[in-house]
């Protein structure tokens, strides 16, 4: 909410500069976001009076005008302005007067010149020039009584602050001047000055029928005719300045006196066009479903049964209750007679509504959130008595229908927990002379106090909304400040453990950046990309995209990949840490965990492109399956992983392995499968991992072992096996075969397979169709002594047999 500071201190006036005024509100609770003057400085511009004006002689679309500035002689000045004319007061600006910066930032002076050979002892201002405002269609033209000669920032009140105030829902009551100068009144202690509203007498006996068939919509209903009205008249400069400063502007002298005793009040209200309501009364029900309604800013809403409507006596609907005004009774130049009304409408009849049709009102951003019921009648005649200054006529009685009205009911505020929960010691006569200073009425007891809320305080429901009176009453800069006392423990991490830090720098270390992607993904990924039939669905999701909780961290990568490829990435490296959500029954609800949801961290990455950066050396190669199984080992490391092949809805059926630690999986990895690459037209496929991150972030603790003494015996033996027989089956037959204190290294160092020939049962070296050769390097030592031929033998031959046997492996000739 935006007001100017002079209007609230009209008011209440404490004896404080604005920027304490700004301080002791926003310590009160009600936030003031913004404080800003009502205009930029300028200097010596004085009210001036056009004399004469006349055609320059030099120019058609230039005047020369004799303006009477006070200071005895007239002065001449060349004006462009379309409205300067003989008669009308206007800002004049002195030789010598600084204007607001322009567009290169610098003040403006104002010198003695010539304008087409005609001098020119000043500048006439237009409202645009001294940035009041927007409008450059002429110069400002000022009140016919302003005093010439007259200072135009003393006569505007040009040094006027404006407040804008951010608050929260609960502070309906301060949705108005008066509403905030009660609330500085009782932060302050200055006396708060309520003006009087005398009632306007009645002039005609007319008045409107009004039935109320719905009082769940309606609590209480006020209104009275205005008969004779001049809609033609001007608002007055007065008004139509104070409501620019509040951010609304200035339409037709009776929406102005709406809207004004709105801000001033906080109470809207509705003028309607008497002779425009057929059937000669309204009806205040629920909309019917069906119903249509054309409102004030032009757009037509189609009704149903929980909006609340005015209509009149023949079911035609007028008004959106506590929202908008129909366009069919709206006020016009042609209107003589009108009805005012001002109504309590229940908040949770007015919640929402206005949202429901893409639009928001003043008045209804305040009844859904409280107005005070009490005041209807003195809101009528506030805006009649507006109206009839303004506009003339003669006013009719007001009726008043109170058919319901908010319930006060008492609530209990207990010192001891006051001063539990605040924090500090509290007496119940602090308590008590906080709460009075709000207004509250208070009964007390030992150690109690009883308070009934006033009709405008609709927050105060519990214990702890009074609570939060007294602290903000009592000050929270007076609060005092209390450190924590807490056992500080240091939690150092085990060596066998590495941080979820050095899990991404080794990454980032091996050319992967890092991605950070919502939790929340689209359905038919879990389904598809990572077999999870039964996602955990979100009740609220922020999208229609984001609807069930991700399993798996590769849909996300995926993305992410699509994204950087539209934007013609050449090569992408990307890697996520991050938390899956899988359904978990043996899961129990704790202050970590949610019961049925089991949320480990995993780790995952992906890889497109080039392996390496390309380089002026050599030709760049794609990244394959082995080159993101090397970043896998060196993550995993000083682990050694094994990789088995699997299948993985995710990966190419023939391209994907598990990873395993101590013949655990707790991984999979491989390229994507072609129907997913073909589906999100990569050129070429991506390869992915995905990895618990318990398992890569546990490592063993290192254990020191002596330099071995004696030389390394090694031998090379090359064995035939069968075409499906693997490396690794091969290698875990080796290192069971043999002594562990003896073997210290098996390595695979060359496959061989012979040109098929198809005529030729037998290839070269002895192979024959669907054989080939693996040749190893073994390495034996010992830690008691030099090895002897015959023990290296005797293990050589004790693995050969081995393969023999399990894998019906020879020797190759």
């Amino acid at each position: 909410m935006q007001f100017p500071e002079s209007w609230l201190r009209e008011f209440c006036n404490p004896p404080i500069d604005s920027e304490a005024l700004a301080e002791t509100l926003t310590m009160g609770g009600l936030e003031v976001e913004e404080r800003r003057p009502a205009a930029p400085p300028f200097s010596k511009v004085v009210v001036g009076e056009i004399k004469e004006a006349a055609p320059h002689p030099n120019a058609d679309r230039l005047r020369v005008c004799q303006v009477d500035a006070g200071q005895g002689t007239l002065l001449n000045i060349v004006c462009g302005a379309p409205n300067a004319r003989a008669g009308i007061k206007v800002p004049l600006a002195l030789v010598g007067a600084e204007l607001p910066p322009g567009e290169d930032g610098q003040p403006f002076q104002i010198k003695l010149g010539k304008l087409r050979g005609v001098e020119s002892q000043g500048m006439l201002c237009s409202a645009r020039e001294l940035k009041l405002s927007e409008d450059h269609g002429g110069l400002l033209e000022l009140p016919a009584d302003a005093p010439i000669g007259a200072d135009v920032r003393d006569l505007l009140k040009l040094d006027d602050t404006l407040l804008t105030l951010k608050l929260t829902p609960n502070l309906a009551h301060g949705l108005s001047v008066y509403g905030i100068a009660r609330e500085l009144a009782a932060l302050t202690g200055t006396p708060l000055k309520t003006p009087p509203i005398p009632p306007v007498a009645a002039a005609v006996t007319d008045r409107l029928p009004v039935k109320v068939e719905a009082p769940d919509l309606c609590g209480r209903f006020s209104g009275r005719i205005v008969r004779g009205v001049d809609t033609k008249a001007a608002t007055p400069a007065w008004m139509v300045e104070r409501l620019a400063r509040c951010g609304q502007r200035s339409v037709t002298p009776l929406v102005d006196i709406s809207n004004y005793v709105m801000f001033e009040y906080g109470q809207p209200s509705h003028i309607f066009d008497l002779d425009k309501i057929d059937g000669g009364g309204l009806v205040v029900r629920w909309g019917r479903a069906g119903e249509q309604l054309k409102l004030l800013n032009g757009s037509t809403v189609t009704l149903d049964e929980k909006v609340g409507v005015i209509a009149d006596e023949r079911n035609q609907v007028e008004s959106l209750a506590g929202i908008m005004g129909g366009d069919a009774t709206a006020v016009s130049d042609d209107t003589r007679n009108i009805y005012v009304e001002a109504a309590f409408w229940w908040p949770e009849s007015i919640q929402g509504r206005a949202r429901r049709f893409n639009f928001s009102t003043d008045a209804g951003h305040r009844f859904e959130r409280g107005v005070d019921p009490s005041r209807t009648v003195q809101i009528i005649d506030r805006i009649t008595q507006l109206i009839i200054e303004i506009c003339g006529g003669q006013a009719g009685p007001i009726d008043d229908q109170t058919l319901r009205q908010p319930e006060a009911k008492s609530v209990t505020l207990r010192v001891a927990r006051a001063a539990r929960v605040i924090g500090m010691p509290l007496t119940q006569a602090q308590c008590r002379d906080a709460l009075r200073r709000l207004g509250f009425p208070i009964e007390e007891g030992d150690g109690v106090l009883v308070v009934t809320p006033p009709p405008h305080r609709f927050d105060l429901l519990i214990e702890e909304d009074l609570i939060e009176e007294v602290a903000r009453l009592v000050g929270y800069n007076n609060l005092p400040t209390v450190a924590p006392l807490a056992p500080i423990t240091a939690r150092v991490p085990p060596e066998a453990q590495r941080s979820n830090f050095a899990v991404r720098h080794r990454l980032a270390a091996l050319g992967y950046q890092e991605t950070i992607n919502f939790s929340f993904v689209e359905a038919h990924w879990e389904h598809e990309l990572a077999g999870n039939a039964d996602p955990i669905k979100l009740l609220n999701p922020i999208a229609s995209q984001m609807s069930v909780m991700r399993s798996s961290l590769i849909g996300s990568l995926l993305q992410v990949l699509k994204f950087n490829l539209d934007r013609r990435a050449p090569r992408v490296r990307v890697f996520e840490l991050g938390r899956v959500f899988l359904r978990d029954d043996t899961v129990a609800t704790t202050d970590s965990t949610v019961k049925g949801v089991h949320q480990p961290m995993r780790v995952a990455g992906l890889a497109w492109g080039d392996a390496e950066a390309e380089r002026w050396d050599g030709k760049p190669q794609r990244a394959d399956f082995y080159d993101l199984k090397g970043d896998v080992e060196a993550l995993l490391a000083p682990r050694v992983a094994s990789f088995e092949a699997t299948e993985h809805p995710a990966l190419h059926p023939g391209r994907a392995a598990r990873v395993l630690l101590d013949g655990r999986p707790v991984g999979v990895i491989g390229e994507l499968h072609p129907r997913w690459r073909q589906q999100w037209e990569f050129a070429q496929a991506p390869v992915l991992f995905e990895l618990e991150l318990d398992a890569v972030t546990a490592r063993p603790v290192p254990v020191a072992r002596p330099v071995p003494k004696h030389q390394a015996v090694e031998r090379d033996i090359a064995v035939v096996v069968a075409e499906a027989v693997a490396h690794d089956a091969l290698m875990r037959t080796i290192r069971a075969a043999a002594d562990p204190a003896l073997l210290r290294d098996a390595v695979l160092f060359d496959i061989y397979r012979p040109p098929v020939d198809r005529d030729a049962p037998v290839g070269p070296g002895g192979l024959a169709r669907g054989e080939k050769s693996m040749a190893v390097r073994l390495r034996f030592n010992s830690d008691g002594a030099t090895l002897t031929d015959e023990q290296v033998e005797a293990a050589v031959a004790s693995i050969l047999e081995q393969l023999s046997a399990r894998l019906g492996a020879h020797l190759r000739v």
